[in-house]
């Protein structure tokens, strides 16, 4: 794919861009996060009932996800930056306004209003990661750390949230939030130049292309197989490690925090591999290691008792094959689209979302969500699904 000429103005170092990029990433994913430790007691704060507040979280990922659909068309339009930066603002001026307010519906509004700003942020980023690295060697090490945030907040967010409601009230993670944003926009103010390709302001693209396309589909279905893998060790883990395994809330955490710890050091490593097997060998062996993962997690769970060794341990192998896949998934997903990658990382996020929230969930309400066999069914399925996508293509080709 050529490089769009705006793209030279894309000077950054790869530590630079992380500190660009990430902070968008990071954020919008942690406002559904960090939130969660409160919720019991947001009824009685707001004066209202536990359904009004249930809303402020299911409208809030809905409206992320479901925003992208707008925002991404828009930012082919308009460019990165202004999508950008205006959502961001808005994020950070409805978090901060959060704060502040005791009005259960004002509040409500007000996390709609968060959520929008939260979508074009994020669908934003990812569309200036696509213009400016899809070619480029860096791109493979962007994705896969973009890729394991996008993992880890669900499972640290509600941790940092509880310590900050316990020292601070729930008004102060509102206000870290704001404060946070904030930050990121000065920051990207300065740095974060328009990366839109020329053309895209002038291109048009239906659903019907980006649907019917092949490649988006494998690679889409295999970076579902990835975040999916995650939501469903977070659904699982505390009921295998802490009820069955019997570990304390830091033996968890501290656990939990190896997967981590294997995820940022595979990440390191990823722009070789990838080098190395080009992005069908690198998605066809993240497939194959979550499929290991599977196997050992089987095992486990029919020869042993619920421990470290027979849950963690698999999961160390899986968390390679998420970091390996999401390396590769965008590029592969996204490389028919060069000048409209917006539209584009919007229906990306939005299948990933649909088929995560729902073959996820239905995993882990069908099979025995106190034991390994969800995570072990999901990553198998999806492997399975992905692989034989792969195959499919190569043979066509």
């Amino acid at each position: 794919m050529a490089m769009p000429s705006q793209n030279r103005n894309w000077t950054c170092s790869l530590p630079a861009a992380l500190l660009l990029l990430a902070p968008f990433d990071i954020l919008a994913s942690l406002a559904m996060d960090i939130y969660l430790p409160v919720v019991p007691t947001m009824p009685d704060a707001l004066g209202t009932s536990a359904t009004v507040v249930q809303l402020t979280l299911s409208l809030y990922m809905l409206i992320l996800g479901a925003g992208q659909m707008l925002f991404g068309p828009l930012s082919d339009r308009i460019g990165r930056r202004p999508v950008l930066l205006g959502g961001a603002l808005l994020f950070g001026i409805s978090s901060l306004l959060l704060a502040a307010t005791s009005s259960a519906g004002l509040f409500l509004a007000l996390r709609l209003l968060q959520a929008a700003g939260a979508s074009a942020a994020l669908v934003a980023t990812f569309a200036t990661v696509c213009d400016v690295y899809a070619a480029r060697p860096e791109g493979a090490v962007i994705y896969s750390l973009l890729g394991a945030i996008l993992s880890f907040v669900p499972a640290l967010g509600p941790i940092g949230g509880a310590l900050i409601a316990d020292h601070a009230g729930w008004r102060a993670i509102f206000l870290l939030l704001g404060g946070l944003m904030l930050a990121a926009i000065l920051n990207a103010f300065r740095g974060w130049h328009e990366t839109r390709p020329a053309a895209s302001a002038n291109a048009m693209i239906s659903m019907r292309t980006i649907l019917a396309n092949a490649h988006f589909w494998a690679y889409t279905t295999g970076f579902s197989a990835a975040m999916g893998a995650f939501f469903v060790f977070f659904s699982t883990a505390p009921r295998v490690l802490i009820d069955h395994a019997g570990f304390s809330g830091l033996a968890f955490s501290l656990s939990f925090a190896t997967a981590a710890t294997v995820m940022i050091i595979s990440a390191r490593f990823a722009g070789r591999f990838v080098g190395r097997w080009g992005m069908a060998g690198s998605l066809a062996r993240g497939m194959c290691l979550l499929l290991l993962g599977a196997l050992l997690l089987g095992l486990g769970e029919v020869l042993l008792a619920p421990s470290f060794a027979s849950f963690l341990l698999p999961m160390w192998v899986i968390a390679v094959g998420i970091v390996l896949t999401t390396a590769v998934t965008a590029n592969g997903a996204l490389a028919a689209f060069g000048q409209t990658a917006g539209t584009a990382v919007a229906f990306y996020f939005c299948v990933e979302s649909l088929i995560v929230g729902c073959i996820g969930t239905l995993f882990v309400l069908l099979l025995d969500g106190d034991t390994a066999w969800p995570l072990a069914g999901y990553c198998a399925v999806m492997g399975i699904v992905t692989l034989v996508a792969l195959h499919r293509i190569r043979a066509r080709g």
